[in-house]
């Protein structure tokens, strides 16, 4: 790769939302398993991320010479008996620069700031088959579970949600 590769929170969208929508729109024109399904338009993606901060809500993205290359969110549960576990959304990596440890690094650093927040138990869900179930299981996640027919992929078929968790001690 070469550059170095920053992780920043980012708490505000005005100065990144050209970007994220960029990022979005590419991910999910590539198969990305987040939600959306294609084609996606810039509307719908900046629609999006105006959504996307709150307080319970990390957005953390990867820079690499100041282009944001990827993100990953922090949902940090509010409920009083689940104030000690968050949730792992929206891993994206920009598809020209996959493999090159982006994908870690934003876990890791969600991780960590899981830590800091006092957040104990990480949970998360992928398309069953992705290349993402093998980052998570490398990175000590458990499989807790497979949902079936779970979410609908580009081509309508219905595809199985895997469900992972890991105590973040």
């Amino acid at each position: 790769m070469g550059e170095t590769l920053k992780i920043e929170q980012i708490f505000s969208l005005e100065a990144n939302l050209e970007e994220l929508s960029e990022l979005l729109i590419k991910v999910v024109e590539e198969g990305a398993s987040i939600g959306f399904l294609p084609p996606m338009s810039k509307q719908d993606a900046v629609k999006y991320w105006e959504t996307v901060l709150s307080p319970e809500v990390i957005l953390l993205v990867a820079k690499l010479n100041k282009k944001i290359v990827g993100s990953v969110q922090l949902h940090l549960t509010e409920k009083q008996n689940g104030k000690h576990r968050a949730e792992i959304a929206k891993l994206m990596a920009h598809p020209n620069y996959r493999r090159n440890g982006i994908g870690r690094t934003l876990m890791q650093s969600a991780e960590e700031m899981a830590k800091k927040k006092e957040r104990t138990l990480i949970v998360l869900d992928t398309r069953e088959g992705d290349t993402s179930n093998k980052l998570y299981t490398s990175l000590d996640y458990i499989q807790a579970g497979r949902i079936p027919n779970y979410a609908k992929s580009a081509n309508g078929e219905l595809a199985a949600t895997i469900f992972y968790y890991k105590n973040n001690n």
